[in-house]
């Protein structure tokens, strides 16, 4: 792996034995890589890189943007996401039931606390909904790919992931998801069930991943984009 200046953009470069051009700009931050064919010229790269750079911009533009709207004091009136839906948050404050969360009315998310709950006390409570919430919709999935995939999931797991959306241990069979998929559209978290499942037969992300991809779920890219939004994918040819 190198890197190499587009402008005043820094750009990871990865030369790997496949066909096309692949772009990404990566969470949290917008860091920018791109995984290219292990002949092709550097400087055909960088022009390509220059080519991209308003669409690299509009993307860590967006990252920015998220990340603004990431911080949340887990207050009633904010705005939080679940399945891919946005809902308002409504904290009750009590001590006569259990702490947790439950949809109302397909618009409000209401959060059972106790009194004087602390923000970091609130976040958990709304943490440890969407973990169960998430696990439960994980097995039904993993049974309906396997089958199709042609393999079989030792175990697997939940938990807060910065930079990946999930994981895979090919030698332990394990796929590790991040808590934060709740928040995404069952499309979504599908794909990343599916994604992370072909690499028991792929470990890398290489043109035989793509084509199990291609062949398993042949929407996997629009998917992808409408996971995260910022990565352009579209198997540019080299020049």
């Amino acid at each position: 792996m190198g890197k190499f200046f587009a402008n005043d953009i820094e750009v990871e470069l990865v030369k790997k034995n496949i066909k096309n051009l692949h772009l990404s700009v990566l969470p949290p931050d917008g860091r920018v890589r791109i995984s290219v064919p292990k002949d092709l010229n550097d400087e055909a790269v960088r022009l390509f890189a220059i080519s991209k750079l308003s669409w690299i911009k509009r993307q860590q533009a967006a990252f920015q943007k998220q990340e603004r709207q990431s911080q949340r004091d887990f207050v009633s009136g904010e705005s939080h996401y679940f399945l891919g839906q946005r809902y308002l948050l409504n904290v009750i404050y009590t001590n006569k039931r259990k702490q947790g969360v439950e949809v109302r009315n397909k618009t409000y998310l209401d959060l059972f606390v106790r009194k004087n709950a602390t923000k970091g006390q609130r976040q958990k409570v709304m943490r440890e909904w969407y973990r169960s919430e998430l696990k439960a919709l994980i097995p039904p999935l993993i049974e309906k790919w396997e089958p199709v995939i042609g393999v079989k999931v030792e175990s697997w797991g939940v938990r807060l992931m910065k930079t990946r959306w999930g994981s895979c241990n090919t030698t332990a069979k394990r796929i590790w998801l991040n808590l934060e998929l709740a928040k995404k559209a069952p499309t979504c978290i599908e794909y990343i069930i599916a994604h992370e499942m072909v690499h028991l037969l792929e470990r890398l992300h290489n043109d035989t991943f793509s084509t199990y991809m291609d062949r398993f779920l042949p929407n996997w890219r629009s998917t992808k984009a409408e996971l995260n939004g910022l990565v352009f994918d579209g198997g540019q040819r080299p020049f």
